[in-house]
């Protein structure tokens, strides 16, 4: 199987969440067992020799990629929230979307300081909600291995706002 069958099985969606948007849908990859199965393969054989202590998942396609690979990794699995989602104190950071702003949050005894951390999501576009989530581990005390995603859209420049960060992208657009 290759990069680009799984790029193929990826659906876009025009004009969602709004009118000029092209939706990358992740349901039809990850709805394929050997697809799926496929791109967790090549996600984790990235990392399986980096000494990861926690996954950090990005709210919420991000879930689907950090628990696998959390488990494959023998890493602990933390979860970055969408503000007001998590039970117990938490640190936050804000940041400008496209079309408003966004707050993601940690439980704020989540990432013992010198944790090597990969941060995993599906996607970068704009960077941020990946930016935010650096910023929150860095908080933390947590050394960040990597940033993985199943795509990037390069157009959009979402690396950018990530400089000094090691990014690792699947299937780029």
């Amino acid at each position: 199987m290759s990069i680009e069958e799984l790029s193929r099985s990826i659906r876009d969606v025009p004009d969602f969440p709004e009118e000029g948007v092209v939706f990358k849908d992740i349901t039809t990859l990850i709805s394929n067992p050997q697809l799926f199965k496929e791109a967790i393969d090549l996600m984790a054989g990235e990392f399986i020799n980096s000494n990861i202590d926690l996954v950090v998942g990005v709210d919420a396609r991000g879930f689907i990629f950090s628990s696998v690979l959390a488990y494959i990794l023998d890493a602990g699995l933390i979860l970055v929230r969408k503000e007001g989602k998590l039970p117990s104190k938490t640190k936050k950071v804000s940041y400008d979307l496209e079309y408003g702003n966004a707050t993601v949050e940690v439980h704020e005894d989540a990432v013992k300081p010198g944790s090597r951390v990969l941060i995993v999501d599906d996607l970068l576009a704009t960077g941020g909600t990946l930016g935010a989530t650096v910023d929150l581990v860095k908080q933390q005390g947590g050394d960040i291995v990597a940033v993985a995603v199943l795509i990037e859209l390069d157009f959009l420049k979402g690396r950018e706002k990530l400089k000094g960060t090691q990014i690792f992208s699947l299937i780029h657009y």
